[in-house]
């Protein structure tokens, strides 16, 4: 853990200090998850019944293992957008991570995601807006590694049916645990892809952007987001009964629709204050036209002209 950690920490740092190109960060977040993987013995091996799927084949398994650490590590990276909201997020995820692996005796687990909430608590009180410091890509990163870890190890353990605290639609909990960021950027990849874009290229797509266009603050936007995960984490536990297909499609169903009316109301916002930039112009020139105080020439025939 120490050693993918110092890893994404460096690829970091890099970016921040000179700047790296995407692929160069994403080989060496591959870099991170390998280690994990592979020297932590950290994988996802089993759906669940996602699609009545169960025990997945090795490589199968490695492969969404991957594919979960790349998205997840670049999730938190993609919202680090606004004052607050990556560091509220991971500390949300982190905690309540954290809370769930104490319960099961998971002590190391434990350690890391209180650890890491604990340490964004303390970020928080200096990027809450007015921002004073920054995480960057080195602290979004790091955010991202530690909570992929997390997760996944969730996933493995909430799954067992003999642990001590099993749980149901293991990875749709997951999912929902992670809905702010996981959702939004594999949104923002669809929409970027669906045009032809790299799915890294930036734009203003996001969620916090369109409440920013709304008119929202930084901090009321990091509030709507943090109160909406809650709700996602709560919705999931209570109907985990239901299977991990149907509450899976669900809470992507429910995310969808509402990023939908996010959409809708900000273009509605757009085209009012479109109209009214309009409307206000043209009595400006009518104005202009009528009170502007006329020059008069006289010419040789002795005839007023306007100029």
């Amino acid at each position: 853990m120490l050693a993918a950690f110092f890893i994404i920490f460096i690829v970091g740092m890099k970016d921040d200090l000179v700047g790296l190109s995407p692929v160069k960060k994403l080989v060496g977040q591959l870099i991170a998850a390998f280690v994990i993987i592979y020297l932590g013995n950290l994988q996802i091996r089993n759906m669940y019944g996602f699609f009545g799927i169960g025990e997945l084949p090795y490589h199968f398994s490695l492969l969404l293992t991957y594919f979960t650490f790349i998205v997840v590590i670049n999730a938190f990276n993609l919202i680090d957008g606004i004052d607050g909201l990556a560091g509220s997020v991971g500390m949300l995820v982190s905690a309540v991570l954290g809370a769930y692996f104490l319960y099961v005796n998971e002590v190391l687990y434990a350690v890391m995601g209180f650890s890491m909430a604990a340490g964004l608590a303390a970020f928080l009180i200096y990027n809450i807006t007015p921002a004073k410091i920054f995480m960057g890509d080195t602290g979004s990163l790091l955010v991202g590694l530690v909570n992929a870890a997390l997760i996944v190890k969730f996933i493995e353990v909430a799954g067992n049916p003999a642990g001590k605290m099993p749980i149901q639609s293991v990875p749709a909990i997951a999912f929902a645990i992670l809905i702010v960021p996981l959702f939004d950027t594999l949104r923002v990849f669809a929409i970027r892809m669906s045009r032809g874009r790299s799915p890294f290229t930036a734009d203003r797509h996001h969620i916090h952007h369109y409440m920013l266009a709304l008119g929202l603050s930084h901090s009321q936007a990091t509030a709507v987001a943090i109160l909406s995960n809650i709700a996602f984490i709560t919705l999931a536990f209570s109907l985990q009964d239901i299977g991990t297909t149907y509450l899976l499609s669900l809470i992507g169903a429910l995310a969808l629709g509402l990023t939908s009316v996010l959409f809708i109301l900000k273009k509605r916002k757009e085209a009012e204050v479109a109209s009214m930039a309009a409307a206000v112009e043209v009595p400006e020139v009518a104005s202009e036209s009528v009170t502007k105080p006329k020059i008069l020439r006289v010419n040789t025939e002795t005839v007023l002209q306007d100029k």
